[in-house]
C-alpha cells in the first residue's frame, strides 16, 4: 500500500539525462520529489536517469515521460506504465486466480474489486517491493500485516488473504463508499478521516481510487 505523494513536473527534455532529484518528508509522513526544490527542507536525494517507456527499470522509483512532456513521479508500477503492466501480469493473473477467488469468498469481497486492487498496486508481482516498504501482490505494509494476522507478506497466500482482509474491513468501515475504502487502502484509513470521510488531496490517491473503480467498473 502506497504512502508517497505523486508529483507533476513539467520538463522538457531529450530522453535520457541526468537530473538531481530532491525529497521532502512533511509531518504526515508523505514523501515528495522535485528537480525543483522550492524551499531548504528538500535534501537531494538522487542523481538520476529519466526514462521512457522504451527503458523501464524493474524496481525502486519509477519515472515515466509521457507526451505531454509531464514527469510523472511514483512508487507505483501499474499507474506509470500501463503497456507494460499488460504484458507483465497476464501470466500471473492466471496463475494467481484461484487464490485470489478464495480469499475473496472467505471474506466476502467481490472478487473482481481485489483483482482491480492487485492489479493497480502490483500488476500481479508477488516480489513487488516499493520504496516505501509495501510487499507483495497487495503491496501490505508491515503494520498492516501484523494487524490482519500476515507473518509472511512475501507469501502470496497470506499477502493476499491479509490485504482482502483489510479491504473488507475498510468496506464495512465505509460503508457504503466504495470510493472511501478504496482510497483508504491507498493512504490509509485514518487519512480519510481526518479529511472528514473524503478522498485525501493527495494527487497519488485521487489516482488510485480512479484507476481501481476504472477497472472494477470495466
Amino acid at each position: 500500500m502506497m504512502r508517497i505523494a505523486v508529483i507533476l513536473l513539467i520538463l522538457f527534455i531529450s530522453n535520457e539525462v541526468m537530473a538531481d532529484i530532491y525529497k521532502f518528508t512533511d509531518t504526515d509522513g508523505r514523501v515528495y520529489y522535485t528537480n525543483l526544490p522550492r524551499h531548504g527542507l528538500y535534501k537531494r536525494n538522487i542523481r538520476t536517469k529519466y526514462y521512457t517507456d522504451i527503458n523501464v527499470p524493474r524496481h525502486g522509483l519509477y519515472k515515466r515521460i509521457i507526451k505531454s512532456k509531464i514527469l510523472h513521479y511514483s512508487n507505483n508500477y501499474a499507474s506509470n506504465y500501463p503497456g507494460k503492466v499488460r504484458t507483465f501480469s497476464g501470466a500471473n493473473k492466471k496463475r494467481f486466480a484461484e487464490l485470489i477467488e478464495q480469499a475473496a469468498y472467505r471474506h466476502q469481497v467481490d472478487a473482481k474489486l481485489v483483482h482491480a486492487v492487485i492489479q493497480t498496486e502490483s500488476a500481479y508481482n508477488s516480489t513487488a517491493q516499493s520504496p516505501a516498504g509495501a510487499v507483495g501482490l497487495m503491496q501490505l505494509m508491515p503494520d498492516t500485516a501484523r494487524r490482519f494476522g500476515v507473518t509472511d507478506r512475501n507469501d502470496p497466500d497470506q499477502n493476499v488473504d491479509g490485504g482482502t482482509r483489510y479491504l473488507k474491513h475498510l468496506i464495512n468501515l465505509f460503508n457504503p463508499n466504495l470510493d472511501l475504502a478504496v482510497a483508504a487502502y491507498n493512504a490509509g484509513e485514518n487519512a480519510v478521516i481526518r479529511h472528514n470521510n473524503s478522498i485525501p488531496p493527495y494527487p497519488e490517491t485521487q489516482n488510485y481510487v480512479k484507476q481501481v473503480l476504472a477497472l472494477y467498473n470495466h
